[in-house]
């Protein structure tokens, strides 16, 4: 069944998971016309579809005419909503097996009275929301019916000449046969009959026609097969400068090298523009002699820099795509994607079916500006977390190049993108993934991509790609290779042949096909994916989706198992974080776990003493989010500790939002207490959010425009008003576009957020350091940092927040008293005698202090020890700042006021000596001047008279 939903599935863990569960099906009557009425009765495992008590399961249909065109049932509803219409009706339940039916009065009507006749109608059975499914089920339509049992009906099968092969077939009433080669009869039974035996000699490649006919009304059912005289396939070692894919040779422009690893399959052609698209023996792929399952061949007198496409054709008759093509063409997307954001796309080639591969000989490379881009500390990584889509309204890669400065402004140093590789579709959250090693074109160039990602790069931001290597829809070609096509469309189910995939599920989070990742051939996909995307585009690091799923060890039905420590698991992700730490020994991975500490610390804690370390998702949503409404219950965020998973460095990558959760905005203003659901107190309540999360050491991560309070749902459909489960994957409004950037209580919320992380980076050894506290649960919570060894003259901050909805006096605690202690957001100061005597904070307020040396007149803060910038007369009294730097390469120079706003930026204009910076313009005060670089960061304090 092609069922791309290309709209996508969400990542809905834990909420829906896609698993297929087989039921068994019988038809009455057997044979049908599309005028009768039917009944279908299923059987089925009642726990695996988790209705053992609701009973509720729902039809899913479709139907072919006689066009062989497929049309959705109307009584559908959506994959995530079925229409009660489409229930099945309960018969009885016995040991966990249940019996239920459906019965359509005519076929006909149900499937919608189409014009044409119906040939064949397929359904399945599926829960409400669709979190579990069965297999397809296809049947025929009419009272005659003809069955051809050997070989099967749409198959290719390749033999020696000579073979005899016998073709059988049954009837549901008796019938006359007539056998066919490329048209011509070469048998006719004698006398009706409900059966067909044949022997068949090829001599020949043929279409090999049977046609059963019913004497009494006439009426004909054909069956067809191909036979193909199998072709001596040439062994050769494969040269050198290939391997499976595509590979360009470096000294010969005018051809490339095409390698497709096909177990099992007896030979393959290559197929393109440059033969024609025509089955050639000139195009049959040699077999290599030293892997007799990797077929390959060099194709000749390409002109350099000129567009090709081409396919695989194997034995068998499937079309494929390259696996390892970096730029797909396909028929079902292509045709919806704006030149605007795509100019000069290449044309799908007319005729064809499918999706193809693109090669190009002699492609001018992408200049890159920076091409040693030093990754901001793991310790002090802040994450912001993104989807194309609903970033901007313009959905592409230039818009996102205009909003870089947005970012760098915010004060992030690393941007998450969700998957961006080659899905199902041009609207998706990206975890539909065709092709893992392709980038989708529906954002925009390749050449655009490398843009943003150079120019986050000139910007002191990483770029993290999240990528779903737990499985692949039905649109790759390691699927397509080996799969079930019940219904001869191309696409169905992995076989139990195929090298890459489970046929059912190992894990109860399945989605689409599972990927074994037990399978030597699957870890040598997965590896060159990592160095696809890290080798050509730069990309800094990876977050892994639903990790939990890289098991083999148990069962689609056993979630307790699934969510348990698995060693197979553990062995395999570290396997894993080897490839991509080859390709990038800086490379970040970060892991989308949720599981238990005892297993996420063997990640988190593998070759931590060589700096690495697997960073993993710490959920922190509903303590931080019960805290932003005013609920003290289940409000202690503790667990933003890293030890307290059973970490021994900063690896818990801690969030108060993601993706997947409802928007803490959204809840406060819903469902917060009184004094706290009112839009002014839950900005003020998001600052505070910040204050208490974005402070604590270790790497974090912020969900796209909660700096600016975003409050339109999850769940907010495409109409802008309704809000409904079934609309989580629809597309949301950006913020941008609601003018929330520029809206002055929201920017505020921005500022304050921008003004905190500024604090946190401008002083990373405190920041990073793993002695502190967080204190929480009571609505008042308290955060103390210290590093009494940093080289900076800030060595300790406390953190005060106060979530209840009316003033409070918090006891600070201050760690040192008989000191200044600054509010490190206004740069104010009180001297403290009495550690303990209360401050007073406002409802939904907070204040972050930092101990008196702060007040250091030090014109000179070193954030990383390659990094220096001093101020070399202070103050600066002619409207000329002359400043002294060190490892400047490509770097920025941002004057900010105490504010945190930036008044001025300019670039270095060499990597080590002096530059007169001119400052005419700015009022006298106190400013902090910013040196970024690709070797670090530093900040010097400047006054102007």
């Amino acid at each position: 069944m092609k069922y791309f939903y290309t709209l996508v599935l969400a990542w809905l863990i834990p909420f829906i998971a896609i698993g297929q569960t087989t039921v068994t099906s019988s038809i009455n009557p057997p044979s049908f016309d599309e005028t009768e009425a039917i009944t279908i009765t299923f059987t089925l495992n009642e726990n695996a579809y988790g209705v053992a008590t609701s009973h509720a399961l729902y039809l899913w249909a479709w139907s072919y005419d006689t066009t062989n065109t497929s049309m959705d049932c109307p009584t559908n509803g959506t994959w995530t909503a079925s229409n009660p219409a489409n229930k099945l009706t309960y018969v009885s339940s016995s040991g966990g097996t249940g019996t239920y039916t459906f019965t359509m009065n005519t076929v006909k009507s149900f499937y919608g009275n189409r014009p044409n006749p119906l040939t064949k109608i397929g359904f399945l059975v599926k829960t409400l929301n669709g979190s579990v499914q069965s297999q397809d089920i296809i049947a025929n339509v009419g009272k005659f019916q003809f069955t051809l049992t050997n070989p099967f009906a749409g198959s290719v099968n390749v033999v020696s000449s000579g073979t005899v092969l016998n073709i059988t077939g049954t009837a549901s009433l008796a019938a006359n046969y007539v056998v066919k080669s490329n048209g011509n009869p070469v048998y006719t039974s004698s006398s009706p009959s409900t059966s067909l035996s044949y022997n068949y000699t090829v001599t020949q490649d043929a279409t090999v026609d049977v046609v059963a006919t019913n004497p009494v009304d006439a009426t004909t059912v054909t069956k067809s097969f191909t036979v193909n005289v199998a072709a001596p396939v040439p062994s050769a070692l494969i040269p050198t400068y290939m391997r499976q894919g595509i590979s360009y040779d470096p000294a010969d422009p005018t051809k490339v090298g095409l390698a497709l690893y096909a177990p099992g399959k007896p030979y393959v052609h290559v197929i393109g523009s440059f033969n024609n698209w025509t089955v050639s023996g000139n195009y049959l792929m040699n077999r290599d002699t030293t892997n007799t399952n990797l077929y390959w061949i060099e194709i000749t007198g390409l002109t350099p820099q000129q567009v090709y496409t081409f396919q695989y054709r194997t034995a068998d008759g499937i079309k494929v795509a390259d696996p390892y093509s970096p730029l797909v063409l396909s028929p079902y997307d292509d045709p919806y994607i704006s030149p605007n954001t795509y100019p000069d796309l290449p044309a799908y080639p007319a005729g064809q079916d499918f999706e193809v591969s693109v090669i190009q000989t002699a492609k001018p490379a992408y200049n890159w500006t920076v091409t040693n881009f030093a990754k901001p500390a793991k310790d002090n990584l802040i994450v912001y977390e993104l989807l194309v889509r609903d970033f901007t309204s313009q959905q592409n890669w230039q818009s996102m190049i205009d909003k870089v400065q947005y970012l760098k402004s915010l004060k992030i140093n690393a941007v998450e993108l969700m998957p961006v590789m080659e899905f199902d579709g041009n609207s998706s959250w990206g975890y539909n993934t065709g092709f893992h090693y392709a980038l989708d074109k529906a954002y925009g160039t390749p050449e655009k991509f490398k843009e943003f990602i150079d120019t986050c790069h000139q910007n002191g931001i990483a770029v993290i790609l999240d990528i779903a290597l737990n499985h692949a829809t039905g649109r790759s070609p390691i699927e397509r290779l080996w799969c079930v096509d019940p219904d001869g469309d191309g696409y169905g189910d992995p076989s139990a042949s195929n090298p890459y995939f489970n046929t059912v599920a190992k894990h109860t989070y399945g989605v689409f096909n599972d990927l074994n990742h037990s399978s030597s051939d699957t870890k040598y996909y997965v590896n060159r994916v990592l160095e696809q995307w890290i080798k050509e585009y730069k990309i800094d690091g990876f977050r892994w989706d639903l990790t939990k799923g890289f098991t083999q060890a148990c069962t689609n039905t056993d979630e307790t198992c699934t969510n348990a420590y698995q060693q197979d698991r553990v062995n395999i992700l570290k396997g894993y974080a080897d490839y991509q730490w080859n390709w990038d020994p800086t490379s970040y991975i970060i892991f989308e776990h949720l599981g238990t500490d005892s297993e996420e610390a063997q990640w988190a804690n593998y070759r931590v003493s060589e700096g690495k370390g697997v960073m993993m998702w710490d959920k922190e949503t509903d303590p931080y989010n019960q805290n932003t409404m005013g609920f003290a219950t289940n409000s202690n965020f503790n667990r933003v500790k890293y030890s307290t998973h059973g970490f021994t460095d900063l690896r818990a990558l801690s969030y108060p939002e993601s993706h997947d959760e409802e928007r803490i905005m959204y809840k406060n203003l819903t469902y917060g207490a009184s004094g706290a659901n009112m839009l002014s107190a839950a900005l003020q309540r998001q600052k505070s959010l910040a204050a208490v999360s974005l402070t604590v050491p270790g790497p974090k991560m912020i969900w796209q425009f909660a700096e600016l309070g975003f409050d339109k749902s999850i769940n907010l459909c495409s109409d802008g008003t309704t809000v409904s489960p079934n609309c989580k994957l629809d597309p949301k409004p950006s913020a941008f576009a609601l003018g929330y950037d520029t809206d002055a209580a929201r920017k505020s919320v921005y500022d304050t957020w921008a003004k905190i992380l500024e604090i946190r980076l401008s002083n990373p050894a405190v920041f990073g350091t793993k002695n502190f506290t967080v204190e929480s649960g009571n609505l008042m919570p308290r955060i103390f940092i210290t590093n009494n060894a940093a080289p900076t003259a800030l060595k300790n901050v406390v953190i005060l927040a106060n979530f209840t909805t009316s003033t409070q006096n918090i006891v600070p605690n201050f760690p040192i008293g008989n000191i200044n202690w600054i509010n490190l957001m206004d740069n104010t100061s009180m001297f403290v005698t009495d550690t303990a005597a209360p401050i007073t904070i406002e409802a939904g307020g907070f204040r972050i202090f930092g101990d008196g040396a702060a007040l250091s007149t030090s014109e000179t803060v070193s954030v990383k020890n390659a990094v220096t910038l001093t101020v070399t007369q202070n103050p600066v009294i002619n409207g000329v700042a002359n400043l002294r730097y060190t490892n400047a390469d490509n770097g920025i120079l941002a004057i900010y006021d105490l504010s945190g706003k930036e008044v001025k930026s300019i670039k270095t204009i060499q990597s080590k000596g002096n530059q007169e910076v001119s400052v005419s313009g700015l009022t006298s005060g106190t400013y902090l001047i910013q040196l970024k670089s690709d070797k670090g960061v530093a900040v010097a304090k400047m006054i102007v008279k």
